[in-house]
């Protein structure tokens, strides 16, 4: 793709945020690739435990990466600092993984924090990270089951370090959307943290570039 047509797809106000990683509407990006989830076994209430990295069709979901610091802070996950190279993800302890939820009929991802699958306590509060087959400049995603609390995303390259983390506040049931300032291609994983009071869970992954045009 030319440089003057990656300039004239990305959205404006990607084009005058001065962030390292802009927070935009998620229907203004062009993404190609969708992890929706709705392949995958779920269940209500905890759903489908997933106690190891889960490999998909262009990313892979865990809890943080490896070389970050794993805390908890008030049942929430916090995970924090840059991870080691190359990018590499890690699923969380015993019990403090993944499920696969059936919610409102559909499936969602969710973290699990320090107090365990399948206490209702802990559902909703770990942190979810994800790693790309290939670098990204934007993506999109469904927030679910938010209730007006606070999440943040954190943005690393393939070499571990840190781009940006991005507020998310307050949060609710709505997509969000981020691009990298001047579509800068370097995006190789995120982690979601929140201290919601119900939780959070994710859906419906958007990715990839833009097709070529001639």
């Amino acid at each position: 793709m030319s440089h003057a047509l990656l300039i004239a797809l990305l959205p404006g106000s990607a084009m005058a945020c001065g962030a390292s990683v802009c927070l935009v509407d998620p229907d203004s990006l062009f993404l190609p690739k969708v992890i929706d989830f709705d392949d995958l076994a779920s269940g209500w209430g905890p759903g489908i435990e997933v106690d190891d990295v889960l490999p998909l069709a262009g990313a892979s979901f865990g809890e943080h990466f490896a070389g970050q610091q794993v805390a908890s802070s008030n049942s929430f996950d916090q995970i924090s600092g840059p991870a080691i190279q190359p990018l590499t993800l890690m699923a969380g302890q015993e019990g403090q993984n993944l499920s696969v939820v059936n919610f409102s009929g559909n499936a969602v991802i969710n973290g699990w924090g320090m107090a365990g699958f399948p206490k209702r306590e802990a559902q909703g509060e770990g942190a979810i990270a994800v790693l790309f087959d290939n670098d990204q400049s934007a993506l999109a995603f469904d927030l679910r089951g938010g209730e007006a609390g606070a999440a943040s995303v954190t943005f690393l390259r393939r070499d571990g370090d840190v781009i940006a983390t991005v507020p998310v506040e307050p949060t609710g049931e709505f997509a969000v959307g981020f691009i990298r300032n001047k579509g800068q291609e370097d995006i190789a994983g995120f982690v979601v943290t929140n201290t919601d009071p119900q939780g959070l869970a994710i859906d419906t992954l958007r990715f990839g570039k833009p097709p070529e045009l001639s």
